[in-house]
């Protein structure tokens, strides 16, 4: 009788404050764009699974949004719910937090991952941002005493610096299990989804702080040809004023967040994209619970 390998599958959330690199560290370990980043805050709205696959061992991340202070707004207050959520029910955490500063929202985020039941790895991502190389050490000292942290990592996620040590560490935690996805498959999100989420992701990075918070991205067709595949993507926004920052002088915005996404969607779904976008104005729809329910916006 032949010797059945074991094999190990768990889950590891990814965690932290609006902007200190949860996604671009995910990115990076997949080694494919799969969440969506950018230097504004927030940009991560849903919890999203990255699956990495390497022989016997199965990691899967949850990349979530940041958890944030203040609640104003439905969609604040399903983010949030959203984050905490995935601290239940994981192997592991990885709690992410810049390197050159401690905010009141990273307290917030320590509260909560001290009742978290499984081990919690601090990430101090940016380190190649510090002014000084020995600024790094009394840092992390600092930090060592906030929580009594599993183990405490620093890195550059950016820059790719230290992440295989990380990973290693993450497979120490990962237990014996049956692994959930095939091997080839990197994540639990439909292609719609990601389609979406790449047009949001050229309207923040295009448009920074011009913009708020009020805008979704919602996937009209999505028809696979073997020409090309077609996708009408709908453009959600609060007010007319933000219609037409998007759409831009002569239109000059919209085609350009068109083109940008188009050549990213072709990339990750190696095959050629129609795109099409167009924009509609639904007031009030980032506090309307009802309506963000519709776009997807929901707890897990």
């Amino acid at each position: 009788m032949s010797d059945v390998e074991v094999t190990h599958c768990g889950y590891i959330a990814i965690v932290g404050r609006p902007n200190v690199g949860k996604s671009t560290l995910l990115n990076h370990i997949l080694g494919q764009k799969l969440s969506i980043t950018s230097r504004k805050p927030q940009t991560t709205r849903d919890q999203i699974l990255g699956v990495k696959t390497e022989g016997h061992i199965q990691a899967i991340y949850v990349d979530t949004p940041g958890l944030h202070l203040g609640e104003t707004k439905a969609i604040n207050r399903i983010m949030n719910r959203t984050a905490t959520a995935a601290l239940k029910d994981v192997d592991l955490v990885l709690f992410v937090v810049d390197a050159d500063r401690w905010t009141e929202e990273d307290e917030s985020v320590l509260q909560k991952v001290k009742f978290a039941s499984c081990p919690v790895v601090l990430v101090v991502n940016k380190v190649d941002q510090l002014d000084q190389k020995d600024e790094l050490l009394p840092r992390l000292a600092n930090l060592s005493e906030r929580m009594d942290f599993a183990q405490i990592v620093p890195i550059s996620a950016l820059r790719n610096k230290n992440l295989d040590r990380l990973e290693r560490l993450v497979e120490s935690y990962i237990p014996e299990g049956m692994q959930y996805y095939p091997e080839d498959q990197i994540t639990n999100r439909s292609s719609r989804f990601l389609a979406a989420e790449i047009v949001r992701e050229k309207i923040t990075r295009q448009l920074g702080q011009e913009v708020p918070y009020e805008v979704a991205v919602q996937i009209e067709e999505f028809v696979y040809e073997e020409s090309a595949i077609h996708i009408s993507a709908l453009i959600l926004v609060e007010r007319n004023g933000q219609k037409r920052i998007i759409i831009g002088d002569r239109g000059e915005k919209i085609k350009l967040i068109g083109k940008e996404a188009r050549i990213d969607m072709e990339d990750l779904f190696q095959h050629k994209v129609m795109l099409n976008l167009w924009i509609k104005v639904r007031s009030g729809w980032s506090d309307d619970e009802r309506a963000l329910a519709s776009l997807g916006y929901q707890e897990e």
